[in-house]
């Protein structure tokens, strides 16, 4: 062998041995930020390995009931369900030597089944129950089981297993959910843990699934109206070239191979509309609209909006189809028009009471804002204490006007109509007033669901509200409209008249299924960056509380309270600003720490 060669295969193997080396340190990492729960179910997963037993099959597991199914038509007369074949999630166990109860959970709820040690293992063999069952396998853990049914001496239904079948080893516990005294310990209940996951959630709060199926039998029931009138549902672009329809501020993003900036639609109102100049009577479409603003209980930047749009429709018919949509749908989920939201029974019978937007502001300020110019109404705004911006025109300020001091009095649902001209630049002036817009929004306990016109379709007078929204933005309004050329175009090839209504889905579904926040109705509401835990010494962690009691509090009196020598408190207060938990001011009046949220 050439000396040459001689070094480069030394090279390679100099390489090998690093790269491995630095492997199999990272995997003794890993294993040493793993909890003690998590280091047994991966020793177990290795063992039920080394028994021969896949514990990620890949085969189907074909089950033939649900655990509903048998609890709702099991008789023990009859002896039925003598063959079942079902699969779950094991949430509890009771280990009782030869034999055991257990309970597993499918989609449809929970279920008792009972393991006997010698049905499980007829010969000699006992593993699958003494090693496997009752050792290696742990709550959350999913299982198939075989065998019939019956009812224990306590009366409960339960499946006695004959067979079963190891389909997922999971690795991490669940939350252990405990009861002692009335009290429950240790739930699943922190709001931002159950959002970021909703996996774990929906497994240990069941109850939490009903929402989302509630959410889509809304949805259908409203599908299936739509259908029933001949209307067709389509599709229009979320990637925009204008974004268009409202009024909002989007999220820009950029094609590279147009070289162009591309927006994630606020709306999708002017699409459709250009389907009914196309020719279409009605279409609609359950849409994913995004609007970089504010996120709060009701505001989520990514949210479902439905729009319809009917042709030869005003929105006083718009307004008709509006109730019967809501009447429609509270009768589908609840069986009744009457409906709790919050403090609140909210009633959906129709029809509902109309009230125009100036009547309702003169209603709860005494002032009468038609025909008031925008220092006039700006004015008001400030004797009303309602903050306003330089930025803001007469809609914006009459909105807020609207918003501040009338929107909440407005529980039972009820139609706000006739909005100020300058507040609804896609909307056809009044018939009677041409200050004022054909236009309605559908309040529900104190918040907008639907928001309606009859549209706009005269071109010039549309160009001409375009153009007063680009002077809002000229202006630093970043909500105002942008200019849609193409939407112009399609307008002047001529639109029938036409009614368009948008509802919001999530909004709907909290007043449905009575939850007090947007993120309870999504499955995966946008949150903040997770933050990495920190693991804290003793130090750290007394320097913490008395932060958590106390924030800011001056460094040298924190230094006092904590009691530690002065190496100790400097590691301590080094490492709670190194990992962002706290941050040190200097001020005018000395040093002070505060907790960083």
């Amino acid at each position: 062998m050439s000396y040459t060669r001689r070094k480069i295969l030394k090279m390679i193997h100099t390489i090998f041995y690093y790269l491995c080396g630095n492997f199999f340190e990272g995997i003794k990492m890993n294993h040493l930020e793993l909890s003690e729960q998590e280091v047994i179910r991966r020793e177990s997963l290795k063992k039920l390995r080394e028994l021969g037993i896949d514990p990620y099959p890949a085969a189907e597991y074909r089950i033939n009931t649900t655990s509903r199914e048998i609890k709702e038509k099991f008789n023990e007369e009859e002896k039925n369900f003598q063959e079942v074949c079902l699969a779950g999630r094991i949430m509890s166990r009771r280990i009782m030597g030869k034999a055991s109860f257990a309970e597993i959970q499918d989609h449809e709820g929970r279920i008792q089944i009972y393991v006997n040690r010698d049905e499980i293992c007829p010969d000699e063999d006992k593993t699958m129950y003494n090693e496997v069952f009752k050792k290696l396998l742990d709550r959350g853990d999913i299982i198939g089981v075989e065998g019939f049914v019956f009812k224990t001496q306590m009366g409960e239904i339960t499946v006695h297993v004959k067979n079963f079948t190891v389909l997922n080893k999971s690795l991490r516990p669940l939350p252990a959910v405990k009861e002692k005294d009335g009290k429950t310990y240790d739930a699943f209940t922190d709001p931002e843990q159950r959002y970021r996951q909703r996996y774990v959630d929906l497994i240990v709060n069941p109850q939490v699934k009903d929402v989302f199926v509630k959410r889509t039998k809304m949805v259908d029931t409203m599908r299936q109206m739509f259908n029933e009138y001949g209307y067709l549902e389509v599709e229009t672009p979320i990637l925009q070239s204008i974004p268009g329809g409202a009024a909002a501020r989007p999220f820009v993003t950029h094609h590279n191979s147009l070289n162009i900036p591309l927006y994630l639609r606020i709306a999708n109102e002017l699409y459709l509309k250009r389907l009914i100049v196309g020719g279409f009577e009605g279409v609609y479409e359950f849409a994913k609209d995004f609007r970089n603003e504010g996120m709060d209980r009701t505001h989520n930047p990514e949210f479902t909006a439905m729009e319809i749009y009917v042709a030869y429709k005003d929105y006083k018919w718009m307004m008709n189809f509006t109730e019967q949509i809501v009447e429609r749908v509270a009768l589908a989920l609840h069986g009744t028009t009457k409906v709790q939201v919050g403090e609140n029974l909210i009633d959906f019978k129709t029809p509902y009471p109309r009230v125009t937007m100036a009547d309702a502001i003169k209603e709860h300020t005494g002032y009468d804002i038609l025909g008031k110019n925008e220092e006039q109404l700006r004015d008001i705004c400030d004797n009303l204490g309602i903050e306003t911006e330089p930025s803001m025109g007469k809609g914006k300020l009459i909105d807020e006007l609207f918003g501040e001091k009338c929107e909440h009095h407005y529980i039972q649902p009820t139609f706000i109509t006739d909005y100020p001209v300058e507040m609804s630049p896609l909307t056809k002036r009044h018939r009677e007033n041409p200050e004022l817009t054909e236009r309605f929004e559908l309040m529900v306990n104190g918040k907008e669901i639907a928001n309606a016109y009859t549209e706009l379709n005269d071109p010039i007078d549309q160009r001409e509200r375009f153009e007063e929204q680009v002077k809002l933005l000229e202006k630093g309004d970043d909500e105002a409209m942008f200019i849609d050329q193409d939407f112009l175009r399609a307008l002047e090839y001529g639109m029938p008249p036409t009614s368009g209504m948008g509802m919001g889905i999530d909004r709907l579904t909290m007043f449905m299924t009575n939850s007090p926040s947007i993120q309870d109705v999504l499955f995966f509401p946008q949150m903040k960056p997770e933050k990495k835990k920190v693991e804290l010494n003793e130090d750290e962690k007394a320097v913490m509380e008395l932060l958590k009691a106390a924030s800011p509090v001056d460094l040298n009196q924190l230094k006092e309270q904590a009691g530690l020598s002065n190496k100790k408190w400097d590691k301590a207060i080094k490492g709670l600003t190194k990992n962002n938990l706290a941050k040190v001011n200097n001020t005018d009046t000395g040093l002070f720490v505060e907790l960083v949220n």
